[in-house]
């Protein structure tokens, strides 16, 4: 079966850091471009961060570069988003999807994850 599943969200206070993990299962994710985007209430599904395969390159929106830090662990299949100076504009749920091709920050794959809460907030 393949899947994607997202965990590491939680409640963090303002200047704090979590780290997100997107494990996959059923598929390799070494041949996948992984996005990270999220969602908060009322607005659209946005583009955080993407890794490419390959050579690894990594891209970011404008709102997180400097403080978000995406990476790929092939050994263990999991790509995992460090998230450090969070911000209450943070806060949202967070998805990681897997993309044939190259990366993009629009939300475009071939496998989503069911989301995971991030919440910044004193």
């Amino acid at each position: 079966q393949v899947q994607l599943v997202e965990s590491g969200g939680g409640l963090v206070q303002p200047g704090g850091s979590l780290r997100l993990s997107c494990a996959a299962s059923g598929f390799t994710l070494d041949y996948y471009a992984i996005g990270w985007f999220r969602q908060a209430p009322g607005k659209e599904r946005e583009g955080v961060s993407c890794i490419s395969i390959g050579n690894g390159s990594t891209y970011y929106a404008d709102s997180v570069k400097g403080r978000f830090t995406i990476s790929r662990d092939n050994a263990k299949n999991t790509v995992y988003l460090q998230m450090n100076s969070l911000k209450p504009e943070d806060t949202a749920v967070y998805y990681c999807a897997a993309k044939f091709g190259i990366c993009v920050l629009t939300p475009v794959g071939e496998y989503w994850g069911q989301g995971t809460q991030v919440t910044v907030s004193s």
